[in-house]
């Protein structure tokens, strides 16, 4: 079995332990150490395993695999960055559950959580997160650091480029494309091209338009 620290050890880091135990009773490959995380104190038990650390616990630890269990894909990215800094091992975890029928590419880092489903030729960069119970159609591209939060459905030939954040129950009708560092707010309906970073949300999911003093901007929980 592999050494595996998970980084986060909020609610979508715990989540990963548990896919990483679904795995484990369908063929042992994990060896879970603990999760590496700056916001608890060391020693600290989460869902049976320990608090390691911060990141510098690699520097020590160079050849563990790592798989980043954190849910904003910008943030993920700045994470991911600095941890290959300190390890060259990535793990790419799919849960038993998912169902997958034709010729997928899958980058390392990614993480596909149970129920979900991908049909023909899609192609998932890397640290992608698709959480639970999403369907992704034939020839759709979700490049690197875009996460799906529970119940996205994204139809044929959808192109998402990097750090799309797709909340919860978002769906996206065949062939569009969305740029980076676009938010979909839960339950949105993308029905046209998104050509310009920003906050999209409703039906049709239309800019959410700052005001004066910022705005609010819609964000998914960090511990996701």
């Amino acid at each position: 079995m592999k050494d595996l620290v998970i980084i986060g050890a909020g609610g979508l880091g715990r989540e990963v332990a548990a896919l990483v135990e679904r795995i484990n009773q369908r063929m042992p490959t994990w060896n879970i150490l603990g999760f590496l995380d700056e916001s608890k104190p060391i020693g600290e038990q989460v869902d049976g395993y320990p608090v390691l650390g911060n990141l510098k616990w690699l520097n020590d630890n160079p050849t563990v695999f790592t798989v980043c269990g954190v849910g904003t894909g910008n943030t993920r990215r700045k994470i991911v960055e600095r941890i290959n800094e300190r390890s060259s091992n990535v793990a790419t975890l799919i849960d038993p559950s998912v169902l997958i029928t034709g010729n997928c590419s899958i980058g390392e880092g990614s993480i596909i959580c149970a129920g979900s489903i991908l049909t023909t030729n899609i192609k998932i960069g890397k640290h992608v997160i698709i959480n639970l119970s999403c369907t992704i159609g034939h020839d759709t591209i979700l490049h690197d650091f875009c996460t799906a939060h529970p119940g996205v459905n994204i139809s044929g030939k959808v192109t998402a480029d990097e750090c799309v954040d797709f909340g919860t129950g978002t769906k996206v009708i065949q062939g569009k494309h969305i740029c980076e560092n676009v938010i979909l707010g839960a339950g949105s309906v993308v029905v046209k091209d998104i050509e310009e970073p920003g906050t999209y949300v409703g039906v049709p999911a239309t800019k959410r338009q700052e005001n004066n003093r910022g705005g609010n901007q819609i964000k998914e929980s960090a511990s996701k």
